[in-house]
């Protein structure tokens, strides 16, 4: 557990001065300090996470600084290739810090596994004999699942009836697994394929599908958090607010409003070593649950005029588990966090996804997007034109102050400055 998530001046530090200090915050070791230097996967370990393995792809790792959240200090490690949204999600953390940091919550860790059974010729007949079956069928799904062991395993279930499809009558038996501290995804679809006989056998049909639903509202977690009038200004709050009610009646802007809490969520999810396809698919199918996609947040003045903003969606992650427990680097992102429980973690992911999104409304909202994005972008385009060492900060300064950031531009500097 860090004692502080102030960092100032971190970003002035050289790469070999933050290792030091966050070694010294997080209590790490040398050799994990190697391994964040060397990116922490050997090609021979990578060959047995996945297959066809013919390399191994590196991201940044950034620390996001300035996170309060329920009272107690946060490190967020982020692992992501876009510049800026570490630097957002900080100064955003800063701001929302000042008023006391985020609160947060998370539901318990339960997940859905579905076990489609097709072909059904009775829908109510098949219904009431699954209910009257309860006890046997929450049983023989917990009967092979390492979740019981760790107090988990299936806590009830509910059914879904579809009378008319285009393949005819079919029922979805939805399993209610609490998967502790894990994300859950192999677990649910033992349990799913675990009872599908005996779903065949009570309604006279055919299992087809047999796993976990993305879709986890049962598993929600929420942030809030305020920010100072004054450290805003009336005109940018309103603007916020505009911005705000957009996305919630124009799914155009709801995609890319929702996208900017995902560049949050997801950076700490690819982290830890977590699905970060499964946060996205739960995270965009829960904010069309309606049927009308729309922002996931929301945001409004309170009774002092300081703007108040809240965040709830599934986040399906765990801190045991898959590849949570075999990357190096997603121990030891874990190890910086300090998370202890998974319900935890999905609050401190709502939390970052909501400081997220404030950064990028900030930003917005007052001197746009560009502004302090193209800064950081500079960069990118100074290495992509070649340029290496001290030369990439002084082609994109250059390009910056030109207000000029193309890639033709950056290969003239690139061969003017290496005279």
């Amino acid at each position: 557990m860090c004692a502080s998530s102030r960092l100032e001046g971190f970003y002035r530090l050289s790469l070999a001065e933050r290792q030091s200090d966050i070694r010294e915050r997080c209590d790490l070791t040398e050799d994990e300090i190697a391994a964040l230097a060397s990116g922490g996967l050997s090609p021979d370990l990578a060959n047995r996470l996945i297959e066809n393995v013919i390399g191994v792809h590196g991201l940044p790792l950034g620390i996001a600084a300035n996170f309060l959240i329920n009272g107690r200090d946060y490190l967020i490690p982020m692992v992501i290739e876009e510049p800026s949204v570490v630097a957002a999600a900080s100064h955003a953390a800063k701001l929302v810090r000042d008023t006391g940091g985020f609160t947060a919550s998370a539901d318990a860790p339960i997940m859905i596994g579905q076990v489609q059974v097709v072909g059904i010729r009775d829908v109510n007949a098949a219904r009431q004999k699954i209910l009257a079956a309860r006890d046997e069928i929450i049983a023989l799904a917990n009967s092979k699942s390492p979740l019981v062991e760790f107090g988990g395993g299936v806590r009830d279930f509910e059914i879904r009836a579809f009378p008319e499809t285009r393949v005819g009558a079919m029922i979805v038996l939805h399993l209610l697994v609490d998967v502790r501290d894990a994300m859950g995804a192999n677990s649910v679809n033992t349990s799913c394929e675990t009872v599908a006989p005996l779903l065949e056998q009570l309604t006279g049909g055919r299992v087809v599908l047999r796993i976990l639903s993305n879709l986890a509202d049962k598993r929600l977690a929420r942030a809030s958090g305020r920010v100072q009038r004054d450290a805003l200004g009336d005109q940018v709050i309103r603007n916020i607010i505009a911005a705000q009610a957009l996305a919630e009646v124009d799914p155009y802007r709801a995609a890319t409003h929702n996208k900017g809490i995902m560049n949050g969520i997801d950076a700490v999810v690819v982290a830890t070593g977590n699905d970060w396809r499964g946060a996205e698919a739960g995270a965009h199918s829960f904010a069309a649950r309606d049927g009308h996609y729309r922002a996931l947040t929301q945001w409004d003045r309170d009774t002092n005029g300081d703007l108040v903003g809240s965040l709830e969606l599934p986040i399906p992650a765990g801190i045991l588990g898959g590849t949570v427990n075999a990357h190096p680097l997603a121990q030891i992102a874990l190890k910086i966090l300090g998370v202890k429980t998974a319900p935890e973690f999905a609050g401190v992911l709502a939390a970052v996804g909501l400081a997220q999104n404030l950064g990028a409304l900030r930003a917005l909202a007052s001197e746009g997007i560009q502004k302090g994005h193209m800064v950081l972008h500079a960069r990118q385009i100074a290495i992509a034109a070649g340029a290496s060492g001290d030369l990439i900060d002084r082609v994109a300064d250059k390009m910056v102050e030109e207000k000029n950031v193309r890639i033709t531009r950056a290969q003239e500097l690139v061969k003017e400055m290496s005279r």
